[in-house]
């Protein structure tokens, strides 16, 4: 079931299996992803790290995931692209900008107790009912079944994960280091930079990282460098000073020394492997 408005907005649920698995792998700018599986047994690579996946449990991504479903025997898959959704509540804990998709380094996984489920089945039903509605309240109805069921999962989140361990406020600045990571990483490559973006301390911001028991801000920085030199290597044919250029470094020296230092091999050995 699909809802798309007259600017290009657009709101999708559907049911996947093997039949249809490629409708999870297609990539897509400004667009917004769940995956909630309904059966055990599926297997997604995402980021060239492959992920086992059991019923009732949900992932969450973000237009910059590399996604690879190998196998989904059901599941349930939910897609919006910003234009829909990010023009309510654009700096909100459930926004485009939510800790679902920016909170953390790493994928966001749920894994929703019982009552959960049900809570968030009942939902998800009435979302699916709502795009039987073409009126002139579609639009508006099918954005609040959006954002019952994101605030339902952030609420799943953010009981399992350690943001209880800080403030609102802390959790807006990790939302905003990430997704300044996201938008930056290819020329700044240290935390004063982002400290200076978001006007607090590098101090600050590591001390909120560490309430949360995650990877220190600089490992977030040059984990998403690595993660993009890891796809240009194993998928384009471009030299690898080419490769560091695009990334921020001036000289393949220093890039060459930066990813053997945090892969372990040097950046010719890794793409001969």
């Amino acid at each position: 079931m699909k809802f798309t408005g007259n600017t290009n907005e657009y709101f999708e649920i559907l049911n996947i299996d093997s039949s249809n698995i490629d409708l999870v792998n297609k990539q897509e700018d400004g667009v917004l992803s769940m995956l909630w599986f309904t059966e055990d047994n599926n297997t997604v690579l995402i980021d060239t790290v492959e992920h086992t996946f059991n019923k009732n449990q949900i992932v969450f991504f973000t237009q910059f995931n590399n996604r690879l479903a190998k196998q989904i025997q059901s599941a349930k898959f939910l897609k919006f692209n910003t234009p829909f959704y990010c023009i309510l509540d654009h700096d909100s804990e459930v926004s485009c900008k939510g800790i679902l998709f920016y909170g953390s380094s790493n994928i966001p996984i749920l894994n929703p107790n019982e009552e959960d489920i049900n809570i968030l089945s009942t939902v998800w039903q009435m979302a699916i009912n709502e795009f039987k509605s073409a009126d002139s309240l579609q639009l508006e109805m099918l954005q609040m079944m959006l954002k019952r069921i994101l605030i339902l999962c952030t609420r799943i989140y953010q009981a399992q994960d350690n943001f209880s361990e800080i403030d609102k406020g802390q959790v807006d600045i990790v939302r905003e280091f990430n997704y300044l990571v996201e938008q930056h990483f290819k020329t700044k490559h240290t935390v004063s930079e982002y400290a200076e973006l978001l006007n607090k301390s590098p101090k600050t911001i590591s001390n909120i990282f560490g309430k949360l028991k995650s990877k220190s801000p600089l490992q977030i920085i040059q984990n998403r460098i690595m993660l993009e030199v890891r796809r240009m290597l194993r998928h384009t044919d471009k030299p690898i000073s080419e490769i560091g250029y695009e990334v921020g470094f001036n000289d393949v020296q220093s890039f060459s020394r930066f990813f053997k230092k945090n892969e372990g091999i040097p950046p010719t050995e890794f793409r001969s492997s």
